[in-house]
């Protein structure tokens, strides 16, 4: 589960004090896909680098399964971000000389995993995303847009995380895939019983995932879904 509560990030530009996130407060589910939407400019990025360990909080908690990172020590919040998280970027961020199933025994490498068991699993998970066995071979360049983005899912789900943070994840991709890589991620909250948070500034996926919430200036609040007449 992922609870956030009160969080608030604050820096200094200048003589100004700025704050691009402000008492934000939500909670995820185990097994549940939420969606955070907003603007450019409203402080997703931002809320996004708190909940993935890449930035401390000014004041608040964020809790993943009830260890509060936001007060991990350097080297645990390392070992976090390798162990417990997994990240799916807009760009896909793939090696690109590293075939498809390289790039998601990659991350199993840096955490031990022995050769058998990283590919055994890096195949299983590229299967489970719909990534058929001859281009599982294949460079990144040789893939399409939205099999690129097919092999970053399963590379993020490689060491079992408990959270998987998207950012902007159907942004690169046509409106029908975009839809495609959405019911993926929501399929996968169920059968690898992980949370999922997508960060997009695409409002025509509210509703379509377990909770949605908007983010306005740094002002989070929930879209209730609605009422079917």
């Amino acid at each position: 589960m992922l609870q956030v509560d009160h969080l608030v990030k604050e820096f200094r530009q200048g003589d100004n004090k700025i704050t691009p996130v402000k008492d934000v407060n939500f909670q995820v589910e185990t097994g549940e896909f939420a969606a955070i939407i907003g603007k450019s400019g409203s402080g997703k990025s931002t809320l996004l680098a708190l909940l993935g360990a890449l930035d401390q909080p000014t004041k608040g908690s964020i809790f993943v399964d009830e260890v509060d990172i936001a007060k991990l020590s350097a080297k645990k919040l390392t070992a976090y971000r390798c162990a417990d998280i997994g990240f799916v970027f807009q760009q896909y961020n793939l090696v690109p000389n590293l075939t498809a199933i390289e790039n998601v025994m990659l991350p199993m490498e840096f955490a031990g995993v022995p050769k058998a068991k990283r590919l055994n699993r890096a195949k299983s998970l590229l299967d489970q995303v719909g990534l058929e066995d001859g281009k599982q071979l294949r460079r990144p360049t040789r893939l399409s847009g939205g099999e690129q983005q097919r092999v970053a899912i399963a590379r993020a789900l490689a060491n079992k995380p408990k959270l998987i943070l998207a950012d902007e994840p159907t942004g690169n991709l046509d409106s029908q895939t975009g839809e495609h890589i959405f019911g993926l991620l929501h399929s996968l909250t169920r059968s690898e019983k992980v949370t999922i948070v997508a960060v997009t500034h695409d409002l025509s996926i509210a509703g379509k995932t377990d909770k949605t919430f908007k983010l306005v200036d740094g002002i989070l609040h929930e879209e209730k879904p609605q009422k079917k007449s």
